[in-house]
């Protein structure tokens, strides 16, 4: 067995393909004075053509993933118009006599090892895109051919060291089984673009691989668990076919219940909402018959492009949300950059610990402008269906009232502007600090709703950085003091009469879900894959059963303990929700 990290899931079975790496032949010599116009016109000439390959693969992969995915392509054009990367290249040809296929392959070296040294997990992702442009053009430069897969073969798993985006771009997810990658990461690009396409996906396995894997070689791969299985014997075979099996039986059985209303034995209903930040998740989303979006992450409009979002690029994307909703509710999360999410065009100063430091509302109460470039883009999305606003990372009142102090100066705006918007918006906040949570009674008088980031909540309330492999065993979310504050934001949330949800990891795993019920939430926003599992268990649970599991919960000392109840309760659960599918 070997383990990686799942980053797109499902299960697949079958013979392997083994992707062969570039290899680039160059030319030692270097180049006549007299003969540098020449390698800046073939330089020119390879970007031209490569821009135009890129502009089509964008145009080819919206057809099958939608637009929002395909912005991922932007960020390679945008490497092609990048002043740093291109001065480098144009210097070495200039300075050190050498051919443009040479100092481009030079460029791509120097940037992608800079990357690879800087501690920020984004900036490594953004190396292999380095490497994807780099190569397109070496490709042209050099006269090469591309580097195709098997067409006249069964399907297959493909294993490669690293799969780029243009590669992915160009696979049919019906001949792909599965692809295993020996780099990469769950945000990757890749791994993104993996889970719009629906194919298995398992990263991370270059020090976990003790024979390199060969073509033709059978293997057996769970995007879900990371877990890969070479050459593994028949009964291994019959256990994953019959999982697979009841996976694909099992989201038949839950596209039956998408339509019914999320309500418990005894009558309390929830929302189940959606946590998107694409239009594709958003198509996932209303499949599995969500109530709305509970969180919709503006970040990615800004990250992978080498400026600013416009205003009326923000308005059309924000538009287009709440149109294809239906009057559903929308909940769009005002920008959270910093900590783990960095913009290569917009330089946030280096810090000890960007997590505690110069991010989110920070950011946007101090760079006004982009702020209410924002604000006025989904004020005028408001016209056009139940959109909501939430602020990130809030730790005073202060903070809210500037925030809204600046939301009413864009609305004046849009009224002396004449431009539609709905004036009563409402207006929401994350609990995801220690702090908020201790004033949240406070904090209920200024708004309209909550919406509980459990994420970041975990982790500031355990003082735990959780991208820490070191400590990340301390991550932990059943933590007592985890429980109390959460009891303590929705108890001041109920006696404020305000909405209550929780959009972070926990709401969507369904060990949770007592808790939730138990505490009286109004919403659970989560992953589009997680809402009908979830339902499907909240279809046949007693709030009045979780209630009592609550306040036992209440007395655990430790984590284990609070998980061993859970797990209990949940056992008992699922033997009840298994036993009503039989007789019925």
């Amino acid at each position: 067995m070997i383990q990686g990290i799942g980053a797109s899931p499902g299960i697949a079975i079958g013979k392997s393909f083994v992707l062969p790496n570039w290899e680039w032949e160059l030319p030692e010599q270097k180049i006549d004075v007299a003969d540098l116009a020449r390698e800046f016109e073939r330089l020119y000439e390879g970007i031209r053509t490569s821009k135009s390959e890129i502009e089509q693969m964008k145009d080819e992969l919206r057809e099958v993933v939608g637009t929002e995915e395909s912005y991922i392509f932007d960020a390679h054009l945008a490497i092609l118009e990048d002043p740093v990367f291109m001065n480098e290249i144009q210097g070495i040809i200039q300075r050190q006599y050498k051919a443009a296929e040479v100092a481009v392959k030079e460029a791509i070296d120097h940037f992608v090892t800079m990357f690879d040294l800087l501690d920020d997990e984004y900036m490594k992702e953004r190396a292999l895109d380095i490497k994807d442009v780099g190569n397109r053009l070496l490709k042209h430069l050099l006269g090469a051919p591309e580097i195709t897969l098997p067409l006249d073969t069964q399907p297959f798993i493909l294993v490669a060291k690293e799969l780029s985006p243009s590669q992915l771009a160009h696979l049919n997810p019906s001949h792909v089984l599965g692809i295993a990658t020996m780099a990469g990461s769950m945000t990757s690009h890749s791994s993104i673009m993996a889970r719009a396409l629906g194919i298995p996906l398992v990263v991370g396995l270059e020090s976990k691989v003790e024979e390199p894997i060969q073509t033709g070689d059978t293997l057996i791969i769970d995007g879900g668990t990371g877990i890969i299985h070479l050459e593994p014997n028949e009964e291994l075979t019959v256990r994953y076919a019959e999982l697979q099996r009841r996976q694909q039986e099992a989201n038949h059985r839950l596209k039956g219940i998408a339509s019914i209303r999320p309500v418990t034995p005894d009558g309390k209903e929830m929302e189940l909402s959606a946590n998107i930040s694409s239009l594709k998740e958003l198509d996932i989303a209303l499949g599995s018959g969500t109530y709305g979006v509970g969180l919709f992450r503006t970040e990615f409009l800004y990250m992978d492009r080498h400026r600013l979002p416009k205003e009326e690029e923000q308005f059309d994307v924000y538009r287009s949300v709440a149109e294809k909703l239906s009057g559903r509710p929308l909940i769009i999360r005002t920008l959270d950059i910093g900590g783990d999410k960095q913009l290569d065009y917009f330089e946030l100063p280096e810090e000890e610990n960007p997590f505690l430091g110069y991010r989110a509302i920070r950011i946007c109460l101090d760079k006004t402008d982009l702020f209410k470039t924002q604000l006025r883009a989904i004020l005028r999305a408001s016209a056009y269906g139940e959109v909501k606003i939430m602020y990130p990372l809030i730790s005073s009142v202060e903070e809210v009232q500037s925030a809204n102090a600046l939301l009413e100066e864009a609305k004046r705006e849009l009224v002396a502007e004449g431009i539609p918007h709905r004036s009563d918006i409402e207006v929401g906040i994350m609990i995801e600090l220690p702090a908020a949570v201790m004033i949240a009674d406070l904090l209920a008088d200024e708004v309209d709703f909550f919406s509980i980031g459990t994420n970041d909540l975990v982790q500031f309330t355990l003082a735990v950085d959780r991208m820490n492999d070191q400590i990340s065993h301390l991550y932990e979310p059943y933590h007592p003091a985890v429980l109390r504050m959460l009891k303590t934001t929705v108890e001041a949330a109920k006696r404020g009469g305000i909405h209550v949800g929780v959009c972070g990891e926990l709401a969507g795993d369904i060990r949770a879900l007592p808790i939730w019920l138990a505490l009286d939430v109004d919403e659970l926003s989560m992953s589009a894959n997680s809402i009908l599992p979830i339902k499907e268990r909240l279809l046949c649970m007693k709030q009045q059963n979780s209630r009592r599991l609550f306040d036992d919960l209440m007395v655990c000392r430790t984590s284990e303990a609070v998980k061993q109840l859970l797990h209990d309760f949940n056992q008992l659960a699922e033997r009840e929700a298994t036993a009503g599918q039989h007789s019925t």
